[in-house]
């Protein structure tokens, strides 16, 4: 019979940062990763400074610097229709080393965080294997039954099961752990186009016909999300694509001309956005973490920042419980408690932000009522430098910091060298 002291189910950014604390504090682990690698596109891969001072914790400051990234310093804005957006975010303001954001393919950071916990000897990554159902015994989870791709059927038993398998995880089919569904204004479409010197960097907001946009410097190129009401994928498709490159276009005229590098619908990737939590995320012998227990959406690029920290919150309460090899339902308990005031706070400005800017502007309306308001608010925070700081520091802080078990910090941090260029360099 196979055994191990945690059983993480999923190798996202909760599982794998939990997997690499778990296993240095000498704790056996086993990850099961349903895909055979982390190469997927347009995932959340805006890495803010909570996470940042995390690598920093763990010694890995210089693997990190080394990864293909762009470092955000700014948030920018349109003031109306074909003008030149300005900046309403700064966060060179903040203290200490990190004064961005790392926008990092999260393959790639997955990649890191698994290579490093490899040099553990506790630690087990298991790719292609699929877990398929919760072994329960007398009221408990005790381990999950899995599936690997060739068609191999086992049962893996573990002290605690961890479910980090994101916003379809097989642990919200208990009913026991109560979904909570909130309404969600928007899909969004995902898709790539080039970058051109000249062109504004950080982060770049825009409105156009019926859509938001939003787009990632990403150095050689700009990862592109237009917010587009929910359940209009079809529809919208159907219009053709010539009027979704011209509507583009028109809402960010700079990049006329490089809409056709959108040669077919295959291009654009639609993410059906979620905004939910569990009731409780734990039962005997089981967690939730992560998009698992709270899915986000895309707004603030804050879902992978929280997810890490509920990673980094369970392994500090719970590393103990498991080197005892007894983990009640208290100790799974505490992490929920740690953790859910955050995640509530975090939703609950994302739920304003749908009401009171995302759907005005989707349904052709004015955000906050009123078009010369919403206006006069953006210039009012361009042009105030205390102003400006408060979106840097929601961003700095808003995933609340975790420390790590005293057994994962290796080295002391350091200030990274130069990853890329700064804004407007």
């Amino acid at each position: 019979m196979e055994k191990t002291t945690c059983c993480v189910v999923g190798g996202g950014p909760a599982g794998m940062v939990l997997a690499l604390l778990l296993a240095r504090a000498g704790i056996a682990v086993t990850v099961l990763e349903k895909h055979a690698d982390f190469l997927r596109d347009f995932r959340g891969d805006t890495v803010h400074p909570s996470t940042l001072a995390l690598l920093d914790d763990l010694g890995l400051t210089e693997p990190f610097a080394r990864l293909p990234q762009r470092r955000v310093r700014t948030v920018q804005l349109p003031l109306g229709p074909g003008r030149s957006p300005v900046t309403v975010g700064d966060l060179s303001v903040l203290p200490g080393p990190h004064d961005y954001v790392a926008m990092v393919p999260q393959w790639d950071l997955l990649d890191l965080l698994a290579d490093e916990a490899r040099r553990e000897p506790s630690f087990e990554l298991r790719t292609d294997t699929e877990a398929t159902s919760f072994l329960v015994e007398s009221g408990r989870v005790t381990g999950v039954r899995y599936r690997t791709r060739d068609g191999r059927t086992g049962e893996l038993r573990a002290v605690l099961t961890v479910a980090c398998d994101g916003r379809g995880s097989l642990a919200r089919s208990l009913p026991e752990l109560r979904l909570r569904r909130f309404a969600c204004p928007m899909d969004a479409w995902w898709f790539r186009l080039p970058r051109q010197e000249g062109d504004p960097s950080g982060l770049v907001a825009g409105a156009g016909e019926g859509f938001l946009t939003a787009m990632i410097d990403r150095g050689e190129y700009w990862q592109c999300a237009a917010l587009i009401p929910k359940g209009t994928d079809a529809a919208r498709r159907a219009a053709g694509l010539d009027r979704f490159r011209a509507a583009f276009a028109a809402a960010v005229p700079w990049t006329a001309g490089r809409t056709d590098a959108l040669r077919s619908w295959d291009d654009v990737k639609l993410l059906d956005v979620h905004l939910d939590r569990l009731r409780r995320w734990h039962r005997p012998g089981l967690l939730c973490i992560g998009d698992a227990a709270h899915a986000m959406s895309p707004v603030f690029g804050i879902g992978i920042n929280l997810a890490v920290q509920d990673a980094v919150a369970a392994a500090r309460l719970l590393s103990e419980p498991l080197r005892r090899g007894t983990v009640g339902l208290g100790d799974v308990r505490a992490v929920q408690r740690r953790r859910r005031p955050t995640m509530i706070l975090a939703q609950t400005l994302q739920r304003a932000a749908h009401a009171r800017f995302v759907t005005p502007v989707l349904d052709g309306r004015p955000p906050l009522g009123d078009a010369g308001r919403a206006r006069h608010l953006v210039g009012l925070v361009a042009g105030s430098r205390v102003l400006r700081r408060l979106p840097a520091y929601f961003i700095a802080y808003g995933a609340l910091r975790e420390r790590p078990p005293a057994a994962a910090i290796r080295r002391p941090a350091t200030r990274p060298p130069d990853a890329g260029p700064r804004d407007g360099d």
